[in-house]
């Protein structure tokens, strides 16, 4: 490290003795005149000065100037000269200097992959909401009647217009609905429709078009096992939260929460989805939507690699109608039927009808319910066993066929009545308006 100093101030640094010769009865500098003859002589004639002792035949005019400084100056000089000397002592070497000078911190780089995900976040995490559930409830002491959070999802912008795509059950029971959007602004929310049967639901908010940006829609009907999605969401409550993983499997069949109506070509991915990841984007790796997270299996309620999202071909049919109607119509036969269990104990094979009002579309035509007679001896009803020449086994087998039926049509059942089959013609009606 380079410094500058007088020569005066370099000649007693460079040419110093040994320590024991400098320091006498505690002074710096208080050399005896034998001690002087350690030093060399340009040091030797200042420190003669400097500490009163005559000088010799050796001095020469280097030091001429000190004599005539006043008595103030020469303290003055002393105390300059110990603060340079103990300034030396401490100073940072050019070695260590020359090697503290190669630790550069570089700039961070990142491989291809990992810019595009980060790229891909960023410009998704605009369309991607924070959906808040209040419930009302009455304070047990006071009386007073508060609104307080029951739960939370995730959601994302549809369109300009303020349509918010999430789950029907991150909503389900709400009294009233805020919409966080990704700059944190905050507003009410108002239901437009939802499906319970998919475990859709679409929102509304009124927000400036220049904060809503819808995410870009893509296509599920081509997705094939291990590519890889990203999954944005909030998970337990934490603001906008990045996972990652492949899809692990397709076609894959759950049911919905609210009605238990099996919900088909369901997406099985790895990427952890966790409580308040439902009703966020699934994406692929270009950044658009192939799904709405809805589900895990988990025995702990938290993710265990296997998530499930509904496929946006099936969510953008849905959308429309709600956008569109504010409701689904979907056809039904208008049954009640028992759960599969009980009729496997029966050693049959179907579904067991347990009631058909007589103002629903199997009611009015002639479908039987269970029902007892005067001594409480239960009589089975009817038993379907196949639609349009459909083999049907239980629950699921029967929506998945009225799926593919359109409101209207004419369907033929077969059904098992007692110990002999008939064939029944229905006509499909639509499901009952949901408050």
């Amino acid at each position: 490290m380079a410094t500058s100093s007088s020569p005066l101030l370099s000649t007693l640094f460079l040419h110093s003795p040994p320590s024991s010769s400098r320091i006498s009865n505690g002074s710096f500098f208080n050399p005896s005149p034998r001690s002087l003859s350690l030093y060399p002589v340009r040091s030797r004639r200042c420190l003669r000065i400097l500490s009163k002792l005559p000088l010799d035949d050796t001095d020469n005019d280097d030091c001429a100037l000190l004599p005539r400084l006043s008595a103030a100056v020469k303290p003055f000089l002393l105390l300059c000269t110990s603060v340079a000397l103990s300034f030396s002592l401490f100073a940072v070497s050019p070695a260590v200097e020359s090697a503290a000078a190669f630790v550069v911190t570089t700039p961070r780089k990142l491989q291809t992959d990992e810019l595009a995900t980060v790229r891909l976040f960023q410009e998704n995490t605009p369309s991607v909401v924070y959906i808040t559930n209040l419930a009302v409830r009455q304070d047990a002491f006071t009386l007073d009647v508060l609104e307080v959070p029951q739960g939370s999802g995730s959601g994302f912008v549809w369109d300009k217009k303020g349509h918010i795509v999430t789950n029907y059950h991150v909503i389900r029971g709400a009294s009233d609905l805020r919409v966080t959007l990704a700059d944190q602004s905050t507003y009410d929310a108002k239901v437009v429709g939802f499906d319970q049967d998919k475990d859709v639901a679409v929102l509304r908010v009124d927000a400036p078009k220049d904060k809503l940006r819808p995410i870009p829609v893509g296509i599920s009907a081509d997705l094939l096992v291990g590519q890889k999605v990203f999954a944005i969401g909030n998970p337990f409550g934490l603001d906008h939260t990045l996972t990652t993983g492949v899809i692990s499997g397709l076609r894959r069949e759950i049911s919905s929460a609210a009605t238990g109506r099996p919900i088909q070509d369901v997406i099985q991915t790895d990427a952890a989805i966790n409580p308040g990841n439902s009703g966020g984007p699934l994406l692929d790796s270009s950044g658009t939507l192939i799904g709405i997270n809805t589900a895990i299996y988990s025995p702990s309620g938290a993710s265990s690699g296997v998530g499930f999202s509904i496929p946006v071909d099936t969510v953008g049919g849905i959308v429309d109608q709600l956008v569109r109607f504010g409701k689904v119509t979907r056809p039904i036969l208008g049954i009640k039927f028992a759960p599969d269990q009980s009729v496997e104990q029966l050693g049959v094979s179907g579904v067991l009808v347990l009631d058909a009002p007589p103002t629903g579309p199997a009611g009015k035509a002639g479908l039987q319910s269970t029902k007892r007679d005067g001594y409480g001896r239960l009589i089975l009803g009817d038993i379907i066993t196949s639609v349009n020449g459909t083999k049907v086994t239980n629950g699921s087998d029967l929506y998945r066929i009225l799926d593919q039926c359109k409101v209207g049509d004419e369907v033929t059942v077969e059904v098992l009545r007692g110990d002999h089959k008939e064939k029944i013609s229905v006509t499909l009606e639509p499901k009952a308006d949901e408050t």
